[in-house]
């Protein structure tokens, strides 16, 4: 078991930057991917960008302005966010998985609002 526990939310203005945090309470060097999703209000939850083995992947509205990283030190993974949109307006969650066994931990969530 594990939990995850977001931080970083906020309100910024278009252009600005943010960087959430996702604290997990145990080592997260041993799941198999690790990943940002979104919410927006009245839509369904989306993938924002995820690592897995294979690589980085990026939701095509996110890229070359967000990036994933992780300090596994820290047992902590971030999203930096920059060149904010009101279209990047959500809640974000943070995801871990392992395959085997299947296992699938979120975070509560943290409120990111973007103004024009």
């Amino acid at each position: 078991q594990v939990q995850l526990v977001e931080s970083g939310g906020g309100s910024v203005q278009a252009g600005g930057s943010l960087r959430l945090s996702c604290a997990a309470s145990r080592n997260i060097s041993s799941f198999d991917t690790w990943a940002w999703y979104r919410q927006a209000p009245g839509k369904q939850r989306d993938l924002v960008l995820v690592i897995t083995s294979g690589g980085t992947h990026y939701a095509d509205s996110v890229k070359g302005r967000f990036d994933i990283s992780r300090d596994n030190a820290k047992n902590t993974m971030y999203l930096q966010m920059n060149s904010l949109k009101p279209a990047d307006t959500a809640v974000y969650y943070c995801n871990l998985k392992t395959f085997n066994p299947r296992r699938d931990y979120w975070g509560q969530g943290t409120r990111v609002t973007v103004s024009s």
